[in-house]
């Protein structure tokens, strides 16, 4: 017979785990922004979070089969299988998110002639990224993946495109670094919420046929893949640039 005591030790386990696992995602994210570990050990610690959590998940939902486990307990065990659930989630939406997009890092309205980085250049000098375009095969990835992506025509002179999307990239939080009104350039640094990636911009406005045009390009410093990012970023600031 098992002791009344180790039965409700063994009650909460599922709960302590699922608990374990929101624990496992905090740090994940907390830890590679405050620079105690890097980003492969923050993926690490995420794709734990998965096993934990749906480890809990299952434990709970096996545990609800067992009467005296069940007795007294199934409101903690099913906010266990919820809380599981809910943690093995988020690393998972994360991957899939990740296979559903190519391992590019690099994007631009402007694949044959991309915006070029100068201030922030010295800033990325150690990044594992570097500034210079993948060229073709990049081209090709980016098309294929986000054909929407392209140059944007403003029927405004080029002064005129350049102060409106400067005061786009202030709205946005987007750390400035260089802002060129003569060459119609504009640099930027944003920095993810979760991870604290530091994602670099530069934006270039020049005279177009009836306007101006606008060219932006968006680059993570770290990371094989940008996980559809930088993408994501270029549409909100087209967007915000033509609301």
């Amino acid at each position: 017979m098992v002791p009344a005591s180790l039965m409700r030790l063994l009650r909460w386990l599922p709960v302590v785990a699922a608990i374990g696992a929101g624990l496992l995602l905090l740090l994940a994210g907390l830890g590679v922004r405050a620079q105690l570990w890097d980003f492969g050990t923050g993926f690490n610690l995420l794709r734990a979070t998965a096993y934990v959590g749906a480890g809990a998940a299952i434990g709970a939902a096996l545990f609800m089969l067992i009467p005296p486990l069940r007795r007294k307990n199934v409101t903690t065990l099913l906010v266990a299988v919820v809380l599981g659930l809910g943690m093995a989630y988020v690393p998972w939406a994360w991957k899939q998110q990740a296979g559903s997009v190519p391992p590019i890092h690099d994007i631009t309205t402007d694949t044959d002639n991309p915006p070029a980085f100068v201030d922030i250049a010295p800033l990325r000098a150690e990044s594992p990224n570097g500034i210079a375009y993948g060229g073709p095969e990049v081209a090709a990835a980016q098309r294929k993946a986000y054909p929407d992506i392209g140059p944007l025509t403003l029927s405004v002179p080029p002064s005129d495109a350049w102060t409106r999307a400067l005061e786009v990239v202030r709205q946005a939080g987007w750390e400035v670094v260089a802002a060129d009104a003569a060459t119609g350039r504009i640099e930027a640094t944003d920095t993810t919420r979760w991870f604290g990636f530091k994602d670099d911009v530069v934006i270039r406005v020049s005279a177009a046929p009836g306007g101006s045009r606008i060219d932006i390009r968006s680059v993570s410093r770290v990371g094989r893949s940008d996980v559809g990012t930088n993408a994501k970023r270029i549409r909100d600031f087209l967007s915000r640039l033509t609301g």
